[in-house]
């Protein structure tokens, strides 16, 4: 692994310092550290390795997000990862994974460059285990149930129906919000220790240059999903991969009221034509009930809520 970082981490607490260091010597510090930036400050724009920083949306003690913005200006090829509702002990935080940050930014790779298919490494049991307690309230809500069909025709409970060699290609409907994304995710990773590779909008899988990189964006990276494009499709079905592929798109995700199950495919299904040259398995599936969950919740809300909510 070749990764050429430039990672800073400095805890002070004010209080802390001025029970054990005396006056003088703090004094000194300070005059030591206020040098040590400037030599550092002055030097930054001669860095040309790839640089990762780190920075959290809630410290308190030093303006990390504004201090993150600074060295992107100056260093110029720098990505900065803005962890939302972190306090300022990022590192230290249970729910903050340095190698998941790495691999969500894309900033693992075993050459000079980073390639979606030969550096990716599929999440671990403690990725898998954060995600599946992320979505535990889905669960409760939908308690969602998998069905198959078998060779024969006979539908069951489960995955059995599917196929246990790639390449597979996985195209269905897309629920509100997509929320059915990491059911079916997560549902292939425990049934059959599979991991899919989904296609998804470009836009959520972007990297925010000026506000730097936003969770969700990282764990879709995590969980495997590109960019949707032809060459992206081509390269997952000749490696033999579960590829989850929504025609509908992100418009069919967002449907209006008087929407539900409306199909918002294009009239020309090119992942046909791919599909076959790759020798792939089509499963077509289909998604049912999110939306009268969700009308049911949503009924369910007692009305002073709903106008505590507007106003």
């Amino acid at each position: 692994m070749k990764a050429n970082f430039l990672m800073c981490y400095i805890y002070i607490s004010w209080q802390d310092l001025g029970n054990f260091l005396p006056k003088d010597t703090l004094i000194w510090r300070l005059k030591l550290l206020k040098s040590a930036a400037a030599y550092a400050n002055s030097h930054l724009q001669a860095v040309t390795a790839e640089v990762l920083v780190l920075a959290s949306s809630k410290d308190q003690l030093l303006p990390s997000n504004d201090e993150a913005q600074r060295l992107k200006q100056y260093l110029q090829n720098c990505v900065i990862c803005i962890l939302k509702g972190n306090d300022h002990k990022l590192l230290l935080k249970s729910d903050s994974n340095l190698l998941t940050i790495i691999k969500g930014c894309s900033k693992y790779r075993r050459t000079s460059y980073h390639g979606n298919m030969k550096d990716y490494i599929p999440p671990s049991m403690s990725e898998y285990r954060t995600e599946y307690e992320g979505h535990r309230w889905v669960h409760l809500a939908t308690s969602p149930v998998m069905l198959s069909t078998l060779e024969d025709g006979k539908v069951v409970r489960g995955l059995g129906g599917i196929p246990s060699e790639g390449p597979v290609l996985f195209i269905g409907n897309h629920m509100l919000l997509g929320v059915d994304l990491f059911i079916l995710f997560l549902a292939l990773l425990k049934e059959k220790r599979r991991m899919l590779r989904g296609l998804g909008h470009p836009q959520m899988l972007q990297l925010d240059t000026e506000y730097g990189i936003i969770d969700t964006s990282i764990l879709l990276r995590v969980f495997g999903m590109l960019p949707v494009s032809g060459i992206n499709l081509f390269r997952l079905l000749s490696s033999n991969s579960y590829v989850l592929l929504y025609p509908g798109g992100a418009r069919e995700a967002l449907h209006r009221k008087g929407e539900v199950h409306k199909l918002f495919w294009p009239e020309q299904q090119e992942f046909v034509r791919m599909a076959a040259k790759c020798g792939a398995t089509i499963v077509p599936f289909g998604s049912v009930g999110e939306d009268d969950v969700s009308e049911v919740r949503i009924n369910s809300v007692p009305l002073c809520m709903i106008f505590l909510l507007i106003f």
